[in-house]
């Protein structure tokens, strides 16, 4: 019995050892296939420092050009600067500050300084030197979320059940958003501030939305003059129900009773008061918000600024600009002639 275990316990004792030598090659050849990586990669770096080495004045000489030259175009080229306006149009007047807007727009494409400087009531020069101007819609997820808020509310329930929110977005547009910004780009940064002024009265001058306000203004007022006069009629109930629980409390148990209080009812009524009052103050506490928020027919929620920002950053500027692609251009032209130097010198050919 020995001698039969003797050879299996030899033979997994092989087995086993082969298998670990198996291992080690795999192990050693996955290391060198890792080292040939990196050596590979060291190789192309070290060709590749040895080629800028080579053509560094090159690289210096196309660089240094690229910087006289930005330099050139940046001072023959004025700085342009950006100014924004956000605003919010009432009475459904966006439509209108949008045809102004790129009126505006057109004028200064087309160069017309004089009739823009006419139309924003600013010099001849001033009006040359602006570039461009548009307006966009200025909204958040949660501006559409509360504007969806106020659409369904102004609905009937058998239309509300049949829309959602996605159906709502998919037909929102421009003219939907509460607020809209106005840029305008200039070479001068300071027009657009003496700009704003006439923006805003081409629509706060226009006849149909000054009637459309005076009739707001009305409607408004009238409401206000019943909320405050149910808000006085709710508050002598009020001090008439205190009165007649006052009396009843007072009176003895045999006594008349006075049926405003007959089996707690003056005190129900009064708490029934209590709420109808805090509904009412709800109500003014709404139409005074919707009083400040048409108090104008074009509200400026932020004016344009004093001075413009610049328009762009530093990588905008020439002289930034143009030595990194003259550089790159030198780079690619170098690479192709040593290329076509190797393939001349290829075996094949």
């Amino acid at each position: 019995m020995s001698n039969n275990q003797q050879p299996q316990q030899s033979s997994e004792e092989i087995d086993l050892g082969q298998l670990f030598q198996l291992i080690g090659n795999a192990f050693k050849k996955l290391f060198a296939f890792i080292a040939s990586i990196f050596k590979g990669v060291f190789h192309v770096l070290m060709l590749f420092l040895l080629f800028i080495q080579k053509h560094f004045i090159k690289f210096v000489i196309a660089g240094v050009i690229g910087i006289g030259l930005g330099i050139f175009l940046d001072i023959k080229n004025d700085q342009k600067y950006i100014s924004s306006m956000v605003v919010e149009p009432n009475f459904n007047s966006v439509q209108q500050l949008y045809n102004n807007v790129t009126f505006y727009n057109e004028l200064a494409k087309a160069e017309d300084s004089i009739t823009l400087a006419n139309s924003l009531n600013i010099t001849t020069t001033e009006a040359a030197s602006i570039m461009k101007m548009e307006i966009e819609s200025y909204s958040d997820e949660n501006q559409k979320v509360l504007l969806f808020d106020k659409f369904i509310r102004e609905l009937d329930s058998t239309t509300v059940k049949n829309l959602d929110f996605d159906a709502y977005l998919e037909n929102f547009n421009t003219f939907d958003a509460r607020f809209h910004k106005i840029n305008l780009i200039s070479t001068n940064s300071t027009v657009a501030k003496k700009a704003q002024p006439a923006i805003v009265k081409s629509i706060s001058s226009n006849t149909y939305f000054k009637e459309q306000k005076a009739t707001n203004d009305k409607n408004i007022g009238f409401q206000e003059e019943i909320y405050n006069q149910q808000l006085n009629e709710i508050i002598s109930l009020q001090e008439l129900y205190k009165d007649v629980m006052v009396k009843e409390a007072s009176k003895e148990i045999g006594g008349t009773n006075i049926s405003l209080a007959d089996n707690g009812g003056g005190k129900n009524k009064e708490i029934e008061l209590l709420k109808e009052r805090d509904e009412l103050k709800q109500k003014i506490v709404e139409l005074n918000l919707e009083k400040a928020n048409k108090a104008t027919i074009l509200n400026v929620i932020s004016d344009f600024p004093t001075r413009g920002a610049k328009l762009g950053g530093v990588m905008s500027q020439y002289k930034f600009m143009l030595p990194i692609v003259l550089v790159n251009i030198l780079l690619v032209f170098l690479l192709l002639m040593e290329l076509n130097k190797v393939l001349k010198k290829y075996p094949g050919k």
